[in-house]
């Protein structure tokens, strides 16, 4: 099953291409880390970005999208330094861009229906992202890649809250952001990602393949300002496998939205944004919030 209760939490972390994973799914991806222009990349240059993400949740729902009675409660704090490259080479008339994350991940667990109380700090998975290409348009920007995530972090099966999920993950991303005016004040944007895992550390289990879109809608002010609603939607696609799986054909999903404001300081040649979402009609995993303080520094 993709969740066993043990399993069923943890986060790990990324932009364009990122990852943390929350609370009851497998995927790597960690959503709500994009949002306003999420499938906008910069111009060529060398870029730091910083995702603070706050992830909370008590309620653990079942594959009917009901609360279990377990008393569940989780906590994830993670802290994903990614750092990117826009290279001024082209191809098909995008720019080629590099970029890898490394994520420091806290998670505190308890589900005490099931004797489980899990505390625990230390370095996630490792995501690298080795091609990708960016278009942009008078009226639009346009981002591919392709991506993995592989297992450095920490893992055991009997560990609730291991920073590392034991099996590698390889990620396809494709976006598009449209600008609504000729002045580019109003934007719409929406980011997909399929993620596909191998087979597991220690049994024999691989998840099914995940599907997430993340979406934004957004106004510009005063040239430094945007602000607008964001949200993220996530879907297990296909079956889990081994011999290890059970209740294989029960699959996972969420969706959630909230505010975003962002500002551009520049001075310091520095992106702010802070966003809130407020996951609803999860089943089969757990259903909490998401708060994300991104800081994006040009070089």
């Amino acid at each position: 099953m993709k969740k066993t209760f043990v399993l069923m939490l943890v986060l790990l972390a990324a932009t364009l291409m990122p990852g943390i994973v929350f609370a009851g799914s497998n995927n790597h991806y960690v959503n709500g880390v994009e949002g306003i222009k999420g499938a906008s990349v910069p111009p060529p240059g060398v870029y730091y970005r910083m995702y603070n993400v706050f992830y909370d949740a008590d309620d653990l729902m079942d594959k009917d999208g009901n609360e279990l009675n377990v008393d569940f409660d989780v906590t994830v704090f993670a802290v994903a330094n990614r750092f990117i490259w826009v290279t001024d080479k082209k191809f098909l008339g995008a720019d080629f861009f590099v970029s890898a994350i490394l994520p420091l991940v806290n998670t505190d667990i308890s589900i005490n229906a099931l004797g489980v109380d899990d505390r625990e700090f230390g370095l996630g998975d490792l995501y690298i992202e080795p091609m990708g290409l960016a278009w942009h348009g008078a009226r639009y920007d346009a981002a591919t890649s392709l991506s993995f995530y592989l297992p450095t972090g920490s893992y055991d099966k009997n560990d609730a809250a291991s920073p590392g999920k034991g099996y590698w993950t390889t990620m396809a991303t494709l976006g598009g952001t449209l600008y609504l005016d000729s002045a580019k004040t109003w934007s719409a944007s929406l980011l997909g990602r399929y993620e596909t895992h191998s087979d597991r550390d220690d049994d024999d289990f691989t998840p099914g393949d995940d599907f997430h879109f993340e979406w934004g809608i957004g106004k510009s002010f005063a040239k430094v300002w945007d602000a607008g609603v964001v949200g993220y939607c996530q879907w297990q696609v296909t079956d889990d496998s081994g011999d290890d799986a059970r209740n294989k054909d029960i699959h996972d999903r969420v969706y959630a939205a909230g505010p975003e404001v962002s500002v551009f300081v520049p001075q310091f040649k520095m992106f702010l944004s802070l966003r809130s979402l407020w996951e609803f009609d999860a089943k089969d995993r757990s259903e909490g919030s998401t708060t994300a303080l991104t800081l994006t520094k040009i070089f």
